[in-house]
């Protein structure tokens, strides 16, 4: 199976990329993580990138924030999948890093999730994956049961309890 690499500009990411970690764990998709900067170690992003599928990657999600270069920078660098991450910061709430992951040039794609939208973008890691891997979909379409199910159980329990017929 294909890994997934979660990449981030910066250790402050951790806590909101929490997320993309558990549900690829919950997917069973084994992945890394690792600390690289478009800005502070280009040439060691750069290489990360161009050896990506070689080290058995399938996908890469890049979270960064501010001028959040770093989507674009593992982009450039290889064929690969990429998922841009937008962090929210204090600057200007996230806008800037959505701006800088999304409008990327023509021909260079980045998927692009909301600010702090990690979570979407390990399931969308794992749909892509989940192309060529059937064990894999079929754990994704447990998932998507799962959720859906709940929603059912909610919407029972609140109607039961609020409505006045």
């Amino acid at each position: 199976m294909k890994k997934v690499a979660i990449i981030m500009g910066s250790d402050s990411d951790l806590k909101a990329m929490q997320g993309a970690m558990d549900a690829l764990k919950a997917l069973e998709v084994p992945f890394a993580v690792r600390i690289l900067s478009a800005h502070r170690t280009p040439e060691a992003a750069s290489a990360f990138a161009r050896g990506a599928r070689d080290d058995g990657y399938g996908v890469i999600i890049a979270a960064a924030g501010k001028a959040a270069h770093l989507a674009g920078a593992m982009a450039a660098n290889t064929l690969l999948p990429v998922i841009g991450v937008p962090m929210k910061s204090s600057t200007l709430d996230g806008l800037d890093a959505l701006l800088s992951t999304v409008q990327m040039p023509s021909g260079m794609p980045v998927a692009t999730v909301a600010i702090d939208g990690a979570t979407n973008a390990a399931l969308l890691a794992a749909q892509i994956l989940a192309l060529s891997d059937d064990a894999l979909y079929q754990r994704f379409a447990a998932y998507r049961a799962a959720q859906t199910a709940k929603v059912v159980e909610k919407d029972k329990r609140i109607a039961e309890e609020y409505s006045c017929l």
